[in-house]
């Protein structure tokens, strides 16, 4: 069991994210900004995540498609050339890569796109046209082949793709035509490199879609908040198709929680300091994780291969907040590691 995270995390105190994203697309030789890269970046390994993703500071949507609809940009419509299509928050991470070297170790890294039907439902609704879903996902495609062939230049190795999909199965206007093969499409070149391609979903409902998809190997199940969601998954399923599973086991819906320990207490958390710590402490505490992964690991074994928070810590009030979630988190997958050894 490797534990990661999904990607966002927030913004220290007095750096705005518009500002962030404004120097991502015209000036990677900002220190300012490369210092806000590094030191998130940082903050997670500390933490003690062993696969973190690259701090995800930019919109999820308009981060990927922006690009793809910018007509000066493409070879075809919607379709980037494979020269445009990078996530600069890999190059800012090159000097977190010089100290892994320094150490004789090599950064590894974990990056997340969003998925090609989350993508085009956004931007094109309910009519479906497959050529431009297909010429959509083999953008995101070029998106991870950038990625990894310019991290392998920097010294660092991508161990993990996440492709995002909050809506598939929870918006109803997506049909099930097309899914397998956009999602085919997007994952194809991780899958040539023997990458693991994780799909992030929200719901797991449309999960037996996945199992016929050859690039993607880990189904993600948001499971902290609702742990009945691991419940519509069948381990003989995931034998008979060789996937495995990345579980939720912190969770991340920070203001359910805080409303959570209002009523019970019938207090105001964001009126007390210590406030978010003690939610995060509760909700979260080493113990709670470790319950939440035995019950999972007792029911599907082998088969999880990742761990970590439901989603990403971007909403999070404070970097502080994020970062007591992942130590808890890595200390709860300790504790449980402890046992299983016993």
């Amino acid at each position: 069991m490797i534990f990661d995270d999904v990607g966002s995390y927030p913004l220290p105190v007095g750096v705005r994210r518009k500002w962030v994203e404004e120097a991502l697309s015209r000036n990677l030789d900002d220190e300012r900004l490369r210092s806000v890269v590094e030191d998130a970046f940082r903050q997670k390994v500390r933490a003690g995540v062993e696969l973190p993703n690259y701090p995800q500071f930019q919109n999820m949507i308009s981060q990927f498609l922006d690009p793809i609809m910018d007509s000066s940009r493409w070879e075809a419509p919607m379709l980037i050339k494979e020269g445009e299509a990078k996530i600069p928050e890999i190059e800012l991470l090159e000097g977190v890569a010089r100290e892994c070297e320094e150490r004789g170790e090599k950064l590894k890294l974990r990056i997340c796109v969003t998925g090609p039907i989350e993508l085009y439902y956004y931007k094109f609704g309910a009519s479906l046209y497959m050529d431009v879903l297909l010429n959509i996902a083999e953008s995101l495609n070029r998106f991870v082949k950038w990625s990894v062939e310019r991290a392998e230049s920097l010294n660092m190795e991508v161990k993990a793709v996440s492709l995002d999909e909050p809506s598939l199965g929870i918006n109803p206007r997506i049909r099930e035509e097309g899914i397998v093969d956009a999602l085919e499409a997007a994952s194809k070149f991780a899958r040539l490199r023997k990458i693991d391609v994780q799909i992030h979903l929200h719901s797991p409902l449309l999960y037996k879609y996945v199992l016929d998809v050859e690039g993607i190997s880990v189904i993600g199940v948001e499971s902290a908040a609702d742990p009945s969601s691991l419940n519509l998954i069948d381990k003989r399923d995931l034998e008979r198709y060789d996937k495995f599973l990345r579980v939720g086991i912190a969770r991340t819906d920070i203001l359910n929680m805080a409303a959570e320990y209002n009523e019970r207490h019938d207090t105001n958390v964001f009126k007390d300091p210590n406030g978010i710590a003690k939610v995060i402490n509760l909700y979260n505490s080493p113990e709670a994780v470790k319950e939440r992964l035995e019950k999972a690991y007792s029911v599907f074994n082998d088969r999880i291969k990742y761990v970590g928070p439901d989603c990403g810590l971007g909403t999070f009030p404070s970097q502080e907040a994020a970062f007591l979630l992942l130590k808890n988190t890595a200390d709860g997958v300790r504790r449980l590691r402890a046992e299983l050894k016993d």
